[in-house]
């Protein structure tokens, strides 16, 4: 299955973390937080994509155009004629990436409008380029299928502004959370399934977001379901993220990392 991944975005609210990236290519380890998010659908069997590129596309354009180079030891022979051996095929040599200029300012309804002609008849699916998860996509897919609707949207639980402690009869803290799970309401943690029906949605104006008319229409005609995820899900919406995100990976203790 298809997978489109919203990347146009400027990411105003992490200014600062690398000003000369656009907000997917900034980095959780070695590798962009794209990276990790496509290794996520991946390592699930789906190797498609369809990258909406606008704010620096040319960043995102360059890392996929070079990125034998970026990912795997190569030997090259300078001169007139440049040779290059590479030594090893990378693990992502089964991918299929296709990289389109959707607008710079154009909005995420518009965005995903516009790439329609790489999608075809079939079901896809729909995420953004910041956000990471250990969702099930067998589960989320057949829960789609189940129900027949027009949209299956993830509901997540947004994790706590603050630290949560569990203390005993005595006072003394037994565990701390830096930032839990809220126990409230859901919100949609994107990793969408979608019908092609989803393009009588939208249309190509610039300003179309699809989480507003789109989404208030399918809600009006009862054609959209969630799918509810209790495990883990993070944005990187701030410099805090950034740093947990990269805390995790580095520590080898990122719940995301569903592959080998």
């Amino acid at each position: 299955m298809k997978s489109i991944i919203l990347c146009g975005g400027q990411g105003t609210r992490i200014r600062g973390v690398d000003d000369n990236v656009p907000k997917p290519m900034i980095p959780i380890g070695q590798l962009p937080i794209l990276w990790h998010i496509m290794k996520s659908y991946a390592a699930a069997g789906h190797q498609e994509f369809v990258l909406c590129l606008g704010y620096k596309s040319h960043v995102i354009k360059e890392f996929f155009i070079n990125y034998d180079a970026f990912t795997a030891d190569f030997t090259i022979s300078l001169g007139r004629r440049k040779e290059i051996e590479f030594h090893s095929d990378v693990p992502e040599s089964n991918w299929r990436v296709t990289l389109a200029e959707t607008g710079l300012d154009a909005m995420t309804g518009a965005r995903i409008s516009r790439v329609r002609k790489y999608i075809g008849d079939e079901n896809f699916m729909i995420t953004y380029g910041d956000g990471l998860s250990n969702v099930n996509f067998d589960e989320l897919i057949n829960f789609h299928r189940l129900h027949g609707k027009i949209v299956t949207v993830t509901g997540v639980r947004p994790p706590g502004r603050f630290g949560e402690m569990e203390i005993d009869d005595s006072g003394l803290i037994t565990e701390f959370n830096e930032k839990p799970q809220a126990t409230g309401g859901r919100i949609s943690g994107g990793f969408f399934v979608c019908s092609p029906r989803l393009f009588d949605y939208l249309d190509d104006y610039e300003g179309l977001v699809f989480e507003q008319e789109p989404m208030r229409q399918l809600v009006s005609d009862q054609q959209i379901m969630v799918y509810k995820h209790d495990g883990f899900w993070q944005c990187m919406d701030t410099f805090r993220d950034y740093q947990m995100l990269n805390r995790l990976w580095n520590t080898d203790k990122a719940p995301w990392k569903t592959w080998a």
